[in-house]
């Protein structure tokens, strides 16, 4: 199953903010919010201050839970956010990217906006079943989200470091015998 590119990169997006929480914590200047900003090919409002940057950062325990949370809670979770965000879906056609879906204005928070749009991706996520893909890293010294967008669904760890780090691990490990 393959997402739409605007789900994928919202899932992207919310499992980097996310891991950012994780040791060594990051996303914790206004520049690197605008690094993030940019690096997620995020549009529209950007106010690149330190109350932008408490409010994206405080979304992290509750995206978290979002993207972890078993299938029929996530869709309460959900339900819940877009509800309360009053968020009211269309089809927008920007830059380079054909059309996909909005839910609020390019006009509002920041973090506003990443919250809907954690939520909108994550209703693709539930209808598709595929809850799979969101996991918590398989290394067991991590607790940094993994996001699997492969066609295998081979990916297990959060990043190259984890990787490594546990593919050496397992050749120590068949070398010692």
């Amino acid at each position: 199953m393959t997402f739409a590119h605007d789900v994928e990169d919202a899932l992207r997006a919310a499992v980097a903010l996310v891991n950012s929480a994780e040791e060594p914590e990051t996303l914790t200047t206004t520049g690197e919010l605008a690094a993030f900003f940019s690096h997620h090919g995020y549009t529209g409002r950007h106010d690149g201050t330190a109350a932008e940057l408490a409010a994206v950062r405080e979304l992290r325990p509750e995206l978290r839970a979002l993207l972890l949370a078993p299938r029929d809670e996530a869709v309460a979770l959900v339900n819940g956010i877009l509800a309360e965000e009053q968020a009211v879906p269309r089809l927008v056609r920007h830059d380079a990217l054909d059309w996909h879906l909005h839910a609020v204005g390019d006009d509002e928070p920041l973090a506003r906006r990443i919250r809907v749009e954690t939520a909108m991706a994550m209703l693709d996520v539930i209808r598709a079943d595929e809850h799979s893909r969101l996991a918590v890293c398989a290394d067991e010294t991590c607790e940094a989200l993994a996001l699997d967008l492969s066609r295998n669904r081979s990916k297990r760890y959060c990043s190259a470091t984890c990787t490594n780090r546990n593919a050496a691990a397992a050749y120590r490990a068949r070398q010692s015998v």
